[in-house]
C-alpha cells in the first residue's frame, strides 16, 4: 500500500502542469481585474504622497503621529494612509 501512495505523489509531482488559461471570453470577468489594477495604482499614488510626508525611515508610530493631520485633511482614514504607505514601501498588501 505504501509503494503505490509514493508512486502516485511522484507521478502527481512529476506530472506536467496544465496550460495556463487563456483570457475569459466573457467581458464580465475582465472588468473586475481592470477595477483591480486601477485601485493598486490608486492606492500605490496615495502611499506615495504618503511617503512624501512621511518618509520610509520613520516607523509606523511615527510615521502615524505625521500622517494623522494629513489624512484629515483629504478626507481618509490613519489605517488607509498607513497601509497606502506599506504599499508603496513593498509592493505588498499588508
Amino acid at each position: 500500500m505504501r509503494a503505490v501512495v509514493r508512486q502516485a505523489v511522484r507521478d502527481v509531482r512529476a506530472a506536467p502542469l496544465p496550460p495556463p488559461a487563456g483570457p475569459p471570453a466573457d467581458s464580465a470577468f475582465a472588468e473586475p481585474g481592470r477595477v483591480v489594477d486601477d485601485l493598486a495604482a490608486t492606492t500605490h499614488q496615495l502611499g506615495e504622497l504618503m511617503l512624501e510626508v512621511a518618509p520610509a525611515y520613520l516607523s509606523d508610530t511615527a510615521a502615524a503621529d505625521v500622517l494623522a493631520p494629513l489624512c484629515e485633511q483629504i478626507g481618509e482614514t490613519l489605517d488607509n494612509g498607513l497601509a497606502a504607505r506599506g504599499y508603496a514601501l513593498s509592493g505588498t498588501i499588508l
